[in-house]
């Protein structure tokens, strides 16, 4: 095939092509290097594919030799993998899983194609990876210029029940490569942005784990009714009044909008239900600050979300939750963090859809200081609230730049039809 501005790269859909053989964006110093080299991604390096060791052999799993599937792998990291299971020796012998050396792309080529990471150390993969290690081509900036180009990856998927791509279709993948140092400088400034938004992830986690251990110190411990931690100007004002939840706020009633019919429309109006918001209607029921408290048992004890969260403005909530009103948003934010602290089993009803009714909510114990402790605590926790969230915006936006800057490093495909 000979070089022009445009190639073409085989899909499922048919071709996809290049506009242009040179990135966008390009550090001053390579500016006048010329374009960038063509190649598939075959002549880079070997591929090697994985498998699953028999899950019913218990032994299999008590080795250890790591081994990964597409869940262990991040979204948005290429340095992220949550290594959770160790095979044996045996296992990797008994199976169709191989060793893939450290230096390896890990492409995950079914179960979310797109998803890759790379690795460091061998380890093994599950039947959902074809696995790249390069001879010569720097490993990181493999792994940014496939993350870029994504939906290169995702365009080769086949298949009816699951969607994915071969090594056949991988290796005859076209890519667009600068000499090495222009590879290192890329994959530098991408890394040391990776670093950036880990340190601002950690510092979320590190706020997040404050505040939880801060709330084991300002509420009481079951079956007390002072605790450990008190402001100085509280600390002789005695004990905390216990009481149930139905005795300190107002349990509304909520209604289910129909799926079908006329009645569940697109508006600008959120519609709660026990996961978040779920749909938009037009008409609503609350327009003040409240509570909502998912009734779904399950995800209680998981805890995947919070189990409760506040709402405002014109609002409607299905009968799957349960709305609180308070009579001050101090005790609001109390009940909130509370409940967000505790475990919820013993109050959960049903065995196979477990789930958290009007009558067990009530009866939840509330402990509550007088109420001007209770702002005082509720200030505290809302100050760190808006610290974690200002944080999680500022790592938000470092992972949006990061996103445009990859679009820009590295030479774009679009999609044309066949």
């Amino acid at each position: 095939m000979s070089k022009s501005t445009k190639t073409v790269i085989p899909t499922k859909a048919g071709i996809q092509k290049a506009k242009g053989l040179v990135p966008r964006l390009r550090f001053p110093e390579f500016r006048d290097s010329g374009q960038w080299r063509e190649t598939q991604l075959g002549e880079l390096g070997e591929f090697t594919g994985g498998g699953t060791p028999s899950k019913s052999n218990d032994s299999f799993w008590k080795g250890s030799i790591p081994w990964v599937s597409s869940s262990d792998i991040s979204e948005d990291s290429i340095h992220e993998i949550r290594i959770s299971r160790f095979i044996t020796e045996e296992a990797l012998k008994s199976s169709a899983t191989k060793l893939v050396p450290k230096g390896s792309v890990l492409l995950v080529s079914r179960v979310g194609v797109g998803k890759l990471a790379i690795t460091k150390s061998a380890v093994c993969t599950s039947q959902d990876f074809t696995s790249l290690t390069p001879c010569n081509d720097k490993l990181e900036f493999l792994g940014y210029l496939l993350k870029a180009n994504a939906h290169a990856l995702e365009g080769l998927g086949q298949g009816m029940a699951i969607k994915g791509f071969t090594k056949e279709d991988i290796t005859k993948l076209t890519v667009y490569l600068p000499e090495l140092e222009e590879q290192q400088k890329i994959a530098d400034c991408l890394s040391s942005l990776d670093a950036l938004i880990a340190a601002q992830a950690d510092k979320i986690d590190a706020l997040k784990n404050h505040k939880k251990g801060l709330m084991q110190q300002l509420f009481p411990r079951e079956g007390e009714t002072v605790p450990r931690l008190r402001f100085p100007e509280f600390r002789g004002a005695g004990a905390w009044d216990i009481r149930p939840l139905g005795k300190v706020t107002k349990n509304l009633d909520s209604k289910r909008i129909p799926v079908t019919g006329s009645a569940r429309v697109k508006g600008d109006v959120p519609y709660y239900g026990a996961t978040g918001i779920i749909d938009y209607v037009q008409d609503y029921i609350f327009d003040e600050d409240l509570l909502c408290i998912s009734e779904d048992g399950a995800n209680l004890i998981a805890r995947n979300y919070p189990i409760a969260f506040s709402i405002s403005g014109k609002t409607w909530v299905n009968n799957h939750a349960h709305v609180l009103r308070f009579k001050s948003m101090s005790t609001q934010v109390m009940v909130e963090n509370y409940l967000n602290s505790i475990s919820l089993k013993d109050f959960l009803t049903g065995m196979a859809q477990p789930k958290l009714n009007r009558a067990k909510l009530d009866m939840i114990p509330i402990p509550l200081p007088g109420i001007e402790e209770q702002q005082k605590i509720a200030d505290c926790l809302s100050f760190l609230d808006a610290l974690i969230a200002a944080h999680s915006e500022k790592h938000e936006a470092l992972k949006t730049h990061k996103n445009g800057l990859m679009q820009q490093l590295f030479p774009i495909f679009e999609g044309v039809a066949e």
